[in-house]
């Protein structure tokens, strides 16, 4: 029973942990919850959000829409040598890909809205502040609550560099209005790795910069390497070692990228792939006393605690380990710490990551540069590579 509160529990956000957290409260634990989430779009900002979150709107179910339609020219490149032929080129079409990625986005978000519906977990729509430690305004509307969960999330964070207005972020990336024809992506990480392939497979000419001499740091140095290979092997071009320092527009439209080594001019299209940031600003939380790190990102205790008492964070907004399914067990750690009278601490060890590069790849666990930094010196190492027998018979 919320008691003297209108609810039991109060989350901003309805991403992948608040939903889970909120649910789980009100169907394992009978709370009552409210979850606040700001109108549709697909890109995001200060006012616009969406069921769903970034995972379903801006990032995982996107993303691997794109990744699926890329791929189709690799095969029908192959096809050939299994005595397949066309009388004219496959020619693809941006704009159904666009707008059949959306109905689908709007499918999902429907199917969001009955999972709150079926849970008892009332959905209310408007940006989320917090007022007080147990009151939210939502568009100026005052709700009040015993506890209140933030989780809002991220989004992608950009350099203060000259002709940053040029550039385009991987929320805009996953909606432009038309194909780039040739496009310079910033950023050595999993963001950056995925979209190049994504813009390859569709004849995007594609140039990736990044600051380090190799890509995906944090993985396997092999990996890394493999990943890297293949790649160029497929027409993309890396440029290693360059710290973007201005972006220009010529007459023509066409941009030029100008880094600490050169300046390479005739993109359509300029991308920044070089971070995340959580989304706390105009929250409130500073004024109720919650803290945050120099990265705005909020600082939670192991049970996701913040600070005040009643305040809780899960999801990306804390900066542990942004990824989907670690907001989903930190949501329902939460729920069953502050409901179901079972302190529970988020589990982050041997975590599996994922890239939808193409190639892809995955980990989990320890890598062997970490193995010996460690101190496990006695370690078996172990390396084969597997080839596609259409790759062996030479097509």
């Amino acid at each position: 029973s919320a008691g003297e509160y209108d609810y039991d529990l109060f989350t901003i956000g309805a991403g992948s942990g608040g939903v889970r957290a909120s649910r789980f409260a009100s169907t394992l634990y009978g709370a009552r919850a409210a979850i606040c989430e700001m109108p549709f779009s697909t890109i995001s900002a200060d006012d616009l959000g969406g069921l769903g979150g970034t995972c379903v709107l801006r990032g995982c179910v996107p993303k691997k829409l794109l990744v699926y339609a890329s791929k189709f020219s690799h095969e029908f490149e192959e096809s050939h040598g299994f005595g397949w032929a066309y009388d004219t080129d496959p020619k693809h079409d941006w704009s159904t890909l666009i707008a059949n990625k959306n109905t689908e986005l709007q499918r999902l978000v429907g199917i969001y809205k009955n999972i709150l519906k079926n849970a008892n977990v009332d959905l209310i729509e408007g940006r989320g502040k917090v007022v007080d430690p147990h009151t939210v305004s939502v568009d100026g509307k005052l709700y009040t609550a015993k506890n209140i969960l933030i989780a809002v999330g991220g989004r992608p964070s950009m350099p203060d560099i000259p002709g940053i207005e040029h550039v385009i972020d991987s929320d805009a990336a996953l909606d432009l209005p038309s194909k780039p024809e040739k496009i310079a992506i910033v950023g050595g990480g999993y963001i950056a790795l995925e979209f190049a392939g994504i813009f390859n497979g569709l004849k995007s000419d594609v140039h990736v910069f990044i600051r380090q001499p190799k890509v995906l740091r944090g993985f396997d140095e092999e990996v890394r390497d493999f990943v890297a290979e293949q790649m160029s092997l497929r027409g993309i071009t890396f440029h290693t070692e360059h710290s973007p320092q201005a972006i220009t527009k010529s007459n023509d439209g066409l941009l030029s990228l100008k880094t600490n080594k050169e300046t390479i001019g005739g993109f359509s299209h300029v991308m920044f792939a070089t971070g995340r940031k959580p989304n706390t600003k105009n929250l409130g939380l500073e004024e109720v006393g919650v803290k945050m790190d120099k990265k705005g990102a909020i600082v939670v205790d192991e049970y996701s605690r913040t600070s005040v008492d009643s305040i809780w964070a899960v999801g990306d907004v804390t900066d542990r380990i942004n990824l989907t399914p670690v907001a989903l067990m930190e949501g329902g750690a939460f729920a069953k710490t502050l409901f179901g009278d079972e302190p529970t601490k988020p589990e982050y060890r041997a975590v599996p990551a994922a890239v939808f590069s193409q190639p892809p790849i995955g980990q989990v666990g320890l890598t062997e540069e970490q193995v010996i930094i460690y101190g496990m010196h006695q370690i078996l190492l172990h390396t084969k590579e597997v080839f596609h027998m259409h790759i062996c018979a030479g097509y």
